[in-house]
């Protein structure tokens, strides 16, 4: 394994690194939109590409591909999340793909709760709600757009659980986040593989080129950013600085592709941004406070 000494240029660069990642995460909904393929396809696509980033980032940095079944749970996770989200931008608005995606912690206090017993705070129940109260919003409006918008929606929920899922893999023993994203890129090559033979994949220089952008820079550098930023970042300056994606997602898909989002999705947005956002933000403060309140350790006599 590499050695992983934090230098102090280290700790400068890791929220950089940070940035970085949700900067090219938050190319997504565009370049999925511009890219005029069935969904599998991209999803399949890309994940050849990323996968071979990840494999040639992780022999440079010397870090094996761990095998084992917390590992392969995860990159099940990760593949249907990534799967997910393609086909929920496809049918429905790109904001409400990922910010629908963004309601994980729900899902996180749930799953938590369900399997490892630990019962939710009185925040958790207050963070839930109201990030339950966005779900409605956005759910509410997807009635004035069909079937389609309201698949997609449920798609992206759908997605939210198998992000929540991602975010718990450091729970189980042996866990590996870099060999569960490779893979989750595996997972999604495989699964989409019969797609990329059918009649809507037309090669055109557009199309490629997309892909080449989706797989080498919005997938897979991405995932590299994050893996070097999430080891020397704090846990809660990780968190705000991601949510730079759902916000930048739907603008660059409104500046490029002119999807606009309606006034109750819009609503919906602020409130699970928001929420979000405090969530994070309350409980990190109720940690510090836990941790200040400790009585200090006292030395063997």
């Amino acid at each position: 394994m590499a050695d992983k000494t934090v230098t102090g240029s280290g700790k400068n660069r890791a929220p950089l690194c940070m940035l970085a990642a949700s900067l090219l995460f938050s190319l997504g909904g565009m370049l999925v939109k511009l890219v005029p393929w069935p969904p599998m396809a991209i999803s399949c696509a890309r994940s050849v590409i990323a996968g071979i980033v990840l494999f040639c980032y992780m022999k440079l940095r010397g870090h094996r591909i761990v095998v084992n079944r917390a590992v392969l749970l995860g990159g099940f996770a990760m593949g249907a999340t990534s799967t997910l989200y393609v086909i929920s931008t496809k049918m429905t608005t790109a904001a409400c793909a990922i910010l629908l995606q963004y309601t994980a912690p729900i899902f996180i206090i749930l799953l938590m709760w369900a399997i490892f017993k630990v019962k939710p705070t009185g925040l958790d129940i207050g963070a839930t709600f109201v990030l339950l109260c966005g779900v409605v919003l956005f759910f509410a409006d997807s009635l004035r757009g069909g079937a389609g918008t309201m698949a997609g929606n449920i798609t992206a929920l759908v997605s939210g659980v198998t992000w929540a899922l991602v975010f718990m893999m450091k729970q189980w023993d042996g866990a590996d986040n870099l060999s569960s994203v490779f893979f989750g890129c595996v997972f999604c090559a495989v699964i989409g593989l019969p797609w990329m033979f059918s009649e809507g994949v037309v090669w055109t220089a557009p199309a490629v080129g997309g892909i080449l952008a989706i797989g080498l820079f919005q997938f897979g550098a991405a995932y590299v950013f994050m893996a070097e930023g999430l080891e020397r970042t704090p846990p809660l300056a990780a968190s705000l600085i991601s949510m730079l994606e759902p916000v930048l997602n739907p603008i660059l898909v409104a500046l490029t592709v002119g999807e606009r989002v309606t006034g109750l999705a819009r609503a919906g947005a602020v409130v699970v941004v928001g929420g979000v956002l405090v969530y994070n933000l309350l409980k990190a403060k109720a940690e510090g406070e836990a941790k200040v309140q400790m009585p200090p350790r006292r030395n063997a006599d």
